[in-house]
């Protein structure tokens, strides 16, 4: 893991995303001299307008998700998610930056630079799946479930650059009860030190949460820490391999003598500027979408076209969110709330589509610019799921330190809540989110919604 801008990105990432601009960097040069065959002082010039490309092109496609550690593993979504990329940003930065001087594109030069750069691209993505950059040798302390999700979790991110040598545990009798495979499970008769030392250990997981009566081994895990093996706690894993903090995992000390949960007044001065900026932009450039979206509502079904709702914001106040109707007027007769299903049939045929396409939360850009909400946070509850949640899930409030967000990090990284189960998985992105949020931050969830909207993820 490399720490950049207080985000953790697995060496492979960045190898690949270098290794992928690389490439289409001299695509596109390679199109360029088949416009221009022997123009090499020409060609200096178009530096320029290339790394532009290069640049636009690796946004879209991490907003896609192509970088991610669990990126699809199944080819025909590479090759969808490669291509949308290439159609969306190529063609016209092409266009912009390498004309003919009768203002024309050079169409073989374009389709050349295109089959270039996709078939680049897809070797890149496919090799890349399978044969990991910079591996380092995990060893985890402990056989139980903990231990087990560690592993499953190195196994599904397989860009992290991490393998599993085995598990290790000081206490011979639990290997019998074990929830590991009893063949990973490395002798005991060796200390930790010795075992780290035979396997070329790099870093030492603890998936074992009972530490007192001298159930870790805690000197000898001093000791390979001095000699540079890295040693990481079960909660410091999960934050930086599943960008999330495990809820069952937590204690009050976490939250008061851990790094981040930063509110101060700069920060917050940073993102409202940032929020207010961002949110005009959006509503000038969303306003034809929005005029025609509201007309389509109400040719469709009687009733208001903006759908006004209570929902829990900042401290724990209620606030009225803005949003394009999409459901029947009589969705909640009984005035009982209800979570929203997949196939909901209060759904409208325009609010099916608006759903997907998450036009229905544009007019929260509104709730924004009144500073009931923020682009980016987690997503505001009703109060009545609220009472509940609180209940039933140990820290929920805390993600009422910050403003709620029209996207935010659990929207991008986990599917559609529609339950207790679902709220409790979403609460720890969400504070991840509380902990780490910062501007760069912001901006790197707002590129992952991109990818929610283009491909209609986790919409019902």
């Amino acid at each position: 893991m490399v720490r950049l801008l207080r985000q953790n990105f697995p060496l492979n990432t960045l190898f690949l995303v270098a290794v992928d601009a690389i490439c289409l960097f001299f695509a596109i040069l390679f199109g360029y001299m088949l416009l221009y065959p022997g123009g090499n002082s020409a060609l200096v010039g178009s530096i320029p307008g290339a790394l532009t490309i290069v640049l636009s092109m690796v946004i879209l496609t991490g907003a896609l998700g192509m970088y991610r550690s669990n990126p699809p593993d199944r080819f025909w979504p590479i090759v969808s998610r490669v291509g949308l990329a290439f159609l969306v940003v190529l063609p016209g930065l092409h266009w912009a930056f390498y004309k003919l001087p009768d203002g024309s594109v050079c169409v073989p030069c374009l389709v050349g630079t295109m089959l270039l750069g996709f078939g680049a691209k897809m070797i890149i993505f496919l090799i890349s799946r399978t044969s990991p950059f910079a591996q380092r040798r995990v060893l985890i302390l402990g056989v139980g479930a903990d231990a087990a999700a560690v592993k499953e979790t190195l196994e599904r991110s397989r860009s992290s650059g991490l393998s599993v040598v085995g598990f290790y545990t000081p206490f011979a009798d639990q290997a019998a009860h074990a929830s590991v495979p009893a063949h990973k499970i490395l002798p005991s008769d060796r200390s930790i030190g010795e075992t780290t030392g035979q396997h070329n250990v790099s870093e030492i997981v603890i998936a074992m949460r009972e530490r007192r009566g001298g159930s870790l081994p805690l000197t000898e895990l001093l000791n390979c820490k001095l000699r540079g093996v890295k040693v990481t706690d079960l909660s410091s894993f999960f934050e930086q391999h599943k960008s999330k903090v495990r809820i069952d995992l937590l204690r009050e000390s976490w939250f008061i003598f851990g790094d981040g949960f930063r509110q101060g007044k700069l920060r917050m001065f940073v993102k409202r500027t940032f929020d207010i900026a961002a949110s005009l932009v959006l509503l000038v450039l969303g306003f034809p979408v929005m005029i025609a979206t509201a007309i389509a509502i109400k040719l469709e079904s009687p009733g208001g076209i903006i759908y006004r709702q209570e929902r829990v914001g900042l401290g724990g106040k209620t606030f009225n969110i803005l949003k394009f109707r999409s459901m029947r007027n009589d969705a909640e007769k009984d005035g009982k709330p209800q979570w929203a299903q997949t196939g909901d049939a209060r759904v409208t045929k325009v609010g099916r589509f608006i759903r997907l396409t998450r036009i229905d939360e544009l007019p929260q850009l509104f709730n924004v610019l009144a500073g009931q909400m923020s682009l980016v946070g987690p997503r505001p509850e009703r109060p009545y799921f609220v009472d509940q949640l609180v209940e039933q899930i140990p820290f929920y409030a805390a993600r009422h330190s910050v403003k709620p967000g029209v996207t935010g990090w659990a929207q991008v990284r986990h599917k559609y809540g529609a339950s207790i189960d679902d709220a409790s998985d979403k609460l720890e992105y969400d504070l991840y989110y509380v902990k780490n949020h910062r501007l760069t931050f912001d901006i790197l969830v707002l590129f992952y919604s991109v990818r929610v909207v283009l491909l209609a993820q986790g919409s019902r």
